[in-house]
């Protein structure tokens, strides 16, 4: 997957600002099905990518407390 430009990346809004966060890029997801995610210190490094509905599940788990806090 080529990278999609710095500007479609987005951190989530709970991201507190202490740098330790992960990016995805809705745009990209919207168009293809598959959600790209990556560690914003490093942007140029790798990319995970998942499908759509693999990432709401995620999403919805780790806000029902599934995966427990740290």
């Amino acid at each position: 997957m080529t990278d999609a430009p710095s500007s479609l990346w987005l951190k989530s809004s709970y991201s507190g600002g202490g740098g330790s966060c992960v990016e995805w890029a809705p745009a990209r997801a919207t168009a293809t099905g598959i959600v790209p995610v990556r560690d914003s210190k490093v942007p140029r490094g790798p990319v995970l990518t998942v499908r759509t509905h693999a990432f709401a599940s995620f999403v919805t788990g780790i806000k029902s407390g599934e995966f427990g806090t740290v």
